[in-house]
């Protein structure tokens, strides 16, 4: 199994520096405001308690925040042909994931229903590297592999935008079978609800502009500035937003944390197995190639969920069953941030050890093989209370006829 050799000049400067706390200080610094902002929606839940007040706050994200985040992402891609490779790689990537954990029977393992389940499926294939990786990207390996990991985002942004809407569309219309009851009232309900929803819009006028060879520059800098005042309202917002939706149980905890280590361990296996056919020599891109796909789970799955979800509470039909469960969307959300920072911070203050391919397939070994220890465990313990449970009750009755 080819290697690649690891010099200590070869390294990044951040890499190698004998105070790796002041050089991470930086990066590590935002990360921790970021998920200071999730531990401060935590903490409102108690003044934020209508659920309506909840859906004002989702509105402006899905409405407002969100569409002029991506418009500008989607303005400034500078794309070039040689490169596209790229984004294939990473598109191969979340479809390779969306097919392991749909196909794979890990639905009567974990014994979820089947909107939990669906929501699952439509989050752990999706990447949010902006949030969780790039500033550790930038901080640790420099522009050069910043740009060719904004170039791989925009291979994500095409699943995330695209095909997990169609994902999610193709979902609700199973569930609600009776409000499509042929194939051409499915396609016009589909182009009718892409319309209705401004992401899908201004992904629309984006595609429009690049095409005609216009970019953001072209808008009048009034316009600009409005729009990137929107765009920075986006990271708080989905932060706070996560923390106020916060509703964490026992068992949706072992099941999420269960597809995490699953998730990071496919991964792991996925980079090595591409270092492996396709050796690389520069350390930060190999880095790159390892840190990537252990993105956080992304928003815009969520988006389309909501979407979905607000077309069934306008249906005169109420579904008997949701299409996807929200606020276990927003559990796993808020789960999958601090799990992927933590596991980017080690990857890069371990220094070469993740630039040899052999530690990558070990280290996807151990983390497939904590997601099946999770659940053996947690199952055992279960059972355990349960006998427990069931021995306690008939002393009591005894005890109580004794009594009597």
């Amino acid at each position: 199994m080819p290697a690649a050799r690891v010099l200590k000049k070869d390294l990044p400067a951040s890499i190698t520096n004998n105070s790796p706390i002041l050089i991470m200080s930086s990066a590590t610094t935002k990360t921790i405001s970021l998920l200071l902002l999730i531990v401060i929606g935590y903490l409102f839940r108690k003044k934020i308690k209508n659920k309506d007040q909840r859906e004002g706050i989702k509105t402006l994200i899905l409405s407002l925040a969100l569409p002029a985040t991506i418009f500008i992402a989607l303005l400034q891609i500078d794309f070039k042909s040689d490169l596209i490779i790229i984004p294939i790689l990473s598109l191969g990537f979340n479809i390779v994931m969306h097919l392991l954990v749909d196909k794979l029977p890990l639905r009567s393992v974990f014994h979820i229903p089947l909107n939990q389940y669906r929501t699952l499926i439509m989050l752990i294939p999706s990447l949010a590297p902006g949030l969780s990786c790039f500033p550790f990207i930038m901080e640790y390996s420099g522009q050069g592999p910043l740009a060719m990991a904004a170039l791989a985002d925009v291979g994500n942004k095409i699943f995330v935008l695209i095909i997990s809407y169609t994902i999610a569309m193709k979902w609700y219309f199973e569930v609600n079978k009776e409000s499509a009851p042929n194939q051409n009232n499915k396609v016009k309900d589909l182009l009718l609800s892409l319309l209705n929803e401004p992401v899908n819009l201004v992904i629309l006028t984006a595609v429009v502009m690049l095409s005609l060879g216009l970019s953001y520059a072209t808008f009048p800098e009034f316009i600009r500035l409005s729009i990137d005042r929107l765009s920075l309202m986006m990271t708080p917002l989905v932060l706070l937003f996560i923390g106020l939706s916060m509703r964490l149980t026992w068992d949706q905890v072992r099941t999420i944390f269960s597809f995490l280590f699953f998730r990071s361990g496919i991964a792991f296996l996925i980079s090595a197995l591409l270092l492996y056919f396709f050796p690389v020599t520069d350390i930060p891109t190999i880095l790159l190639m390892v840190v990537f796909p252990q993105s956080a789970c992304s928003f815009w799955p969520y988006a389309h969920m909501a979407a979905v979800g607000q077309m069934e509470s306008k249906s005169s039909d109420k579904p008997i069953s949701r299409t996807f469960d929200l606020d276990f969307a927003m559990n796993v959300l808020a789960c999958s941030m601090p799990f992927s920072v933590i596991l980017i911070l080690i990857i890069y203050a371990s220094g070469s050890f993740f630039a040899v391919t052999s530690n990558i397939f070990i280290c996807s070994g151990v983390l497939l093989t904590m997601a099946v220890l999770v659940v053996v465990f947690s199952s055992r313990m279960i059972a355990v209370y349960k006998t427990k449970a069931m021995e306690i009750a008939p002393s009591v009755e005894n005890g109580e006829k004794a009594a009597g």
